[in-house]
């Protein structure tokens, strides 16, 4: 076993437990020195000394963060807004006074108010959702900090076989009932273990700023969606069609300035291929 010395960076995973910040631990757990929170107590957590239980909601993050002392702290939070609010002002105060470095996991959703073109890193934000909203506040607060410090990771819609838009595409199956679609919209897409991937390089290579993690390509949520269900079930899935404007509207986040090299970047056919294996 790696001596604790020979790690590179100490880094917590705020949100270890849920579907993308677990994939992260398990692919950084054995390069670095990694902790992450859990919310929702489970043996494997609570007997794992790397883990820390953590409420947004009722917990202080400074406690954390002081216990942990990270070089590097990846937020993939979920829950109470107000609260997550709060949270990310404390580690924003943090990042300050200790010069560690903040990831944050946002979302193709501060962009969507813009329905006519995909989203690029310079764009400026706006978006009508409560959730877009969100970020967009987390975003700007942690853009006041100094530029090396902060990496925000925007990503688009995130498929992989045990992701919750697979499961949930399961259950309907099982259940026989309809599978939502949205005809109009064109996204961009990506995969759990690209974006693990994408992060350990941007970490690695002490990389900042502002990225969009999704396929090179554009795909309708619809045809996308049918290819998915033609790789788990042969059962006819009936599509229930629903339409948010009689006009195609996109959310996509594309690259222009923050690139990654090509073995990190994807198309929306090899995440198919992926989840077919």
């Amino acid at each position: 076993m790696k001596k604790e010395t020979a790690y590179k960076h100490r880094i917590l995973i705020l949100g270890a437990s849920g579907y993308i910040g677990n994939a992260i631990y398990k692919e950084l757990g054995p390069y670095f020195r990694t902790f992450g929170t859990y919310r929702t107590p489970k043996r494997e957590y609570e007997e794992n000394h790397q883990f820390f239980h953590y409420n947004v909601e009722e917990d202080d993050v400074y406690e954390i963060l002081e216990a942990c002392k990270p070089s590097i702290i990846i937020s993939a939070l979920r829950g109470d807004f107000n609260a997550q609010t709060i949270a990310h002002q404390h580690m924003a105060e943090y990042v300050k006074i200790s010069g560690c470095k903040i990831i944050f996991l946002s979302s193709a959703n501060v962009f969507d108010s813009y329905s006519k073109y995909p989203s690029y890193e310079l764009d400026k934000t706006l978006s009508h959702s409560v959730y877009g909203h969100f970020k967009i506040k987390i975003e700007n607060l942690l853009l006041r900090l100094p530029k090396k410090q902060v990496a925000i990771l925007r990503l688009p819609m995130v498929f992989g076989t045990s992701s919750p838009r697979i499961q949930e595409m399961k259950q309907a199956i099982s259940e026989n009932e309809a599978v939502e679609v949205f005809p109009n919209l064109i996204m961009n897409v990506s995969l759990d273990k690209k974006i693990t991937q994408q992060i350990h390089y941007i970490i690695n290579r002490n990389k900042h700023g502002i990225f969009h993690l999704g396929s090179t390509d554009l795909v309708h949520h619809d045809e996308f969606t049918s290819d998915i269900l033609a790789l788990i079930t042969d059962k006819k899935v009936v599509l229930k069609q629903v339409y948010t404007t009689n006009e195609d509207r996109y959310l996509a986040v594309l690259p222009r300035f923050n690139k990654l090299p090509k073995h990190l970047q994807f198309t929306s056919q090899e995440i198919l291929e992926e989840l077919n294996t």
